[in-house]
Order: C-alpha cells, then sequence, then structure tokens
C-alpha cells in the first residue's frame, strides 16, 4: 500500500476502503476497533472537522438544552462529547456494540466532567436505550446494521412523541469510507425507513462526503 500524505482519519478511512475490516464487512455490527485509545487518535483527528462539519450538523438538528439524545454507534464520542455540551440540562446517551469502545467513551466522559453523557453497551439487533429520547442519531452506521427493518421499528418505542432519527452516511461519489459497493444511497435509506414507520422531514445538504436524512415517527 502506498504511503498516505493525507491527514488523520482520511487514512484511516482510505485504507479501510481498500482492505475491508471487520467493521466494514455486510453483515456485521462490530466496529472492530478494540484498542480505542488507538483509533481515538484517529476518529477524533481535528482534520476531520472540515469535513464532517460536527458543529453545523448539531445545529441543524435544533436541539434544546434540556432534550434527550442518543448517539448511536458512538465509538470514541466524537459527536457524544460535543452533543453533551449543546444540552447541558439534558442527557446523552453514547451506544456502542464494541464493549472496548463503550469502556473508553464512559472514562472520557467521566474525565471532561460531563455528568450528562452516559455510554451504553447496545446490541446488534437493539440499541438498549434506557428511556425515550428526542433525537437519534446514527453517523456512518446505518449501512453495518443487519436486520434494519426490525431495527428500526424497534427503535421507534425509543422516541419520544416527536422523536426524531438523524442519519449520515458516505455518498457514492465520496473518497473517504467504505468501498462503495457497500454504501446505501439516500433513496434506498429512505425506503427501508419508511417501511420501519417512518417519513422524511428534512435533508441538509451541506456535508461533502456524506448525506444527512433526518426522519420522524411516521402518523
Amino acid at each position: 500500500m502506498k504511503p498516505c500524505s493525507l491527514p488523520g482519519l482520511a487514512c484511516v478511512l482510505l485504507a479501510l476502503a481498500a482492505t475491508p475490516a471487520p467493521a466494514q464487512a455486510p453483515h456485521t455490527h462490530q466496529h472492530g476497533f478494540a484498542d480505542a485509545d488507538k483509533w481515538a487518535q484517529s476518529f477524533d483527528d481535528p482534520a476531520r472537522d472540515a469535513w464532517q462539519k460536527p458543529h453545523e450538523v448539531i445545529m441543524a438538528l435544533g436541539l434544546k438544552p434540556d432534550q434527550v439524545v442518543a448517539d448511536i454507534g458512538a465509538g470514541t464520542g466524537y459527536f457524544a462529547m460535543r452533543l453533551a455540551h449543546f444540552v447541558p440540562r439534558g442527557k446523552v446517551y453514547g451506544v456502542d456494540t464494541e464493549p472496548k469502545m463503550v469502556e473508553y467513551l464512559d472514562k472520557r466522559a467521566r474525565e471532561a466532567g460531563l455528568a450528562n453523557l452516559t455510554a451504553v453497551a447496545g446490541a446488534p439487533d437493539d440499541a438498549k436505550l434506557p428511556e425515550k429520547v428526542d433525537l437519534v442519531l446514527l453517523v456512518d452506521v446505518f449501512h453495518h446494521i443487519e436486520g434494519r427493518a426490525a431495527y428500526f421499528a424497534r427503535l421507534r418505542g425509543s422516541l419520544k412523541p416527536g422523536g426524531r432519527v438523524a442519519i449520515i452516511d458516505f455518498n457514492a461519489r465520496s473518497k473517504l469510507g467504505p468501498p462503495v459497493a457497500e454504501r446505501l444511497s439516500p433513496a434506498q435509506v429512505k425506503a427501508e425507513m419508511r417501511a420501519a414507520g417512518y417519513r422524511s422531514v428534512a435533508e441538509p445538504g451541506f456535508l461533502p462526503n456524506q448525506y444527512f436524512l433526518i426522519f420522524s415517527a411516521a402518523g
């Protein structure tokens, strides 16, 4: 493999695209990133901010300070940590199926003094949220979930009235992310979410490498 001259996370994602890791296998939910300290250097690389635009993403979600948010596939807490600052009177649940990631996020939240951020050990077929939430955020996670119809149908029961689900994932033209064959189009995501009982309510278009879809429970 040729040396990579791109910053941190970009190199990681390009490498993963060239050599599929467990996280990108079509039928697994496992991140395959048990060494959380190692991967945090890439996933939380400040260079990621330029294209991930975390502040803009959170502002587009229009959260209130006392709302409850679930970040499913939270990993090392790139979004979960930021979300906790935006809902100081609310709660954030950072959900992951990788135990080491859960341990890492729990420690990181405690060290940062973020008492409103709780790391949650989710299951492949159930986020295991401890209470109903106002918003569920999934960043680069949707295409990993197996049995999505059942997963998201079950997730509806974890939403408060008026609750939303925001899905961000890599678009077909992005040079970052999983192999193109493993990516899902926005149209497919919308169709699957509609089948699971959701309706599309917004589609912010400012992310260069990813689509950004927001849903609410239909009816």
